[in-house]
């Protein structure tokens, strides 16, 4: 039995953080959260209970959930900003550090990128995954290697996995072949892609498979149902790049006569077990179309203000029925605070008005929303049988000193957690990871891809 001493905790269905909670978990699932003080004003639990356990001073909320990354992203940070450029500029550049990736180094790429995430607070990752093969398209011995090397970077740095295993199978919505750097993406057509991604099964406890989809553009209309089809068929989750920008909307009707979004429904591709990424501009039928399928949308404001995208429509999707999650996608930051922010501000800039989403329902988006369309939905609550994950969120730095805790989710950024505990063990501790040294090896891994 493991116990933790909350100074504040966000517990399931309340409005504000409750003060004094004791968390106890076994085997990593929580058993028992006491509130200490009951409503008489007595305590609830006894000096000798207390006196083992890990006290958590400042704000604990449950493992916050990053439902869209790609790992190798990170090592483009800083250095996409020369000039105005746009997206397809911003893709020349990544698909140069794609090319130069092998086995070796997206092990120590990722093992850091992840331990970044776990000092964010980040106990769980969807990692989007379509850098299958060697950079001349040849799949490597094991033609799962790329994806061996996630599981395992997600082990050493102490979280769990979603690997979202991507078909990519052509360059453009009008069926290009895949050229240079992209050849390494592909692997031919949908049924091979299903037969290599079948293939592989980790036996290990911290990582669940799922599938993606990369776009409209990479895979051919009438090869959407059999990557739908695999994934529905083995109950996991489907994630899909959709509308990121209006260049894509443009194209899926010029070829299609139709958008990306009623194309992805006419092919049984929407679903409550799929996840929309993006979405930032869907039309007014697409948002029904997404709403009433209760096709979840991971928004990634940070990486979609980056690339100059734009703001979706958020506050309308969800009332839509859409279930919203988060995602740090590219990795320009690394902060589901400041995602979770994102989401009611940028819809405070383009509406110019405020108070679109409450503190719980951010926190829901970069909790148990996020979980559950990564296929874990028994984890980002506080609340007994869920598995125990702890963020705890420091309510004394120069950003939150002063700040009531319902405040503090507006206030702190990843710098503030402290204290990082997935399936009730401590990865972080005093704000340091407890196995990684992950700003040197940050450094080490990006300086070994990026060097002229």
């Amino acid at each position: 039995m493991t116990r933790w001493l909350a100074e504040y905790a966000w517990l399931p269905d309340h409005a504000e953080p409750t003060p004094d909670v004791l968390i106890e978990a076994e085997n990593g699932r929580i058993t028992a959260v006491t509130p200490l003080v009951g409503g008489g004003g007595a305590p609830t639990a006894g000096v000798e209970v207390l006196r083992d356990a890990t006290r958590l001073p400042g704000l604990t909320l449950p493992g916050l959930a990053n439902a869209h990354s790609h790992a190798f992203h990170r090592a483009l940070r800083g250095r996409t900003h020369g000039g105005r450029g746009d997206f397809w500029s911003w893709r020349d550049v990544m698909y140069t550090v794609a090319a130069r990736l092998d086995p070796d180094s997206y092990l120590a790429l990722a093992r850091a990128a992840y331990a970044e995430m776990a000092l964010a607070g980040i106990t769980c990752v969807g990692e989007f995954h379509y850098l299958h093969h060697g950079p001349d398209g040849q799949p490597y011995d094991d033609a799962n290697a790329m994806s061996a090397a996630l599981v395992e970077a997600a082990a050493h740095a102490g979280i769990r996995l979603t690997l979202l295993d991507t078909a990519y199978l052509t360059a453009s919505v009008d069926g290009a072949p895949l050229a240079g750097p992209q050849r390494r993406f592909g692997d031919g057509d949908a049924l091979r892609w299903a037969d290599r991604a079948s293939a592989f099964n980790p036996e290990d406890d911290h990582v669940r498979l799922g599938a993606a989809i990369h776009s409209v553009r990479a895979v051919p209309a009438e090869q959407l149902a059999t990557v739908a089809g695999w994934a529905d068929r083995q109950g996991l989750p489907l994630h899909v790049h959709l509308s990121e920008q209006p260049a894509e909307n443009d194209a899926c009707r010029a070829v299609h006569g139709r958008t990306p979004t009623r194309l992805l429904a006419d092919h049984g591709v929407l679903g409550r077990h799929t996840t929309a990424v993006h979405a930032t501009h869907p039309t007014g039928a697409d948002i029904t179309l997404l709403g009433e399928s209760r096709t979840g949308v991971c928004l990634c404001p940070t990486t979609e203000r980056d690339l100059a995208d734009g703001i979706g429509p958020a506050r309308r999707m969800a009332e839509a029925g859409s279930p919203l999650s988060l995602g740090s996608d590219s990795h320009a930051v690394v902060d589901l605070f400041e995602e979770a922010r994102a989401v009611e501000l940028d819809e405070r800039l383009r509406t110019r008005r405020r108070g679109h989403f409450t503190a719980v329902e951010l926190l829901a988006a970069a909790t148990v929303a996020g979980h559950a369309a990564l296929g874990w939905g028994d984890a980002g609550r506080l609340s007994v049988g869920d598995r125990a994950d702890l963020v705890t969120v420091r309510l004394d730095s120069a950003r939150t000193a002063g700040v009531p805790p319902v405040g503090a989710f507006f206030a702190a950024t990843a710098a503030d957690v402290t204290h990082v505990v997935v399936d009730g063990r401590t990865v972080v501790a005093d704000g340091r990871h407890l196995t990684v040294d992950v700003p040197v090896e940050l450094h080490a891994a990006i300086t070994e891809v990026t060097r002229p």
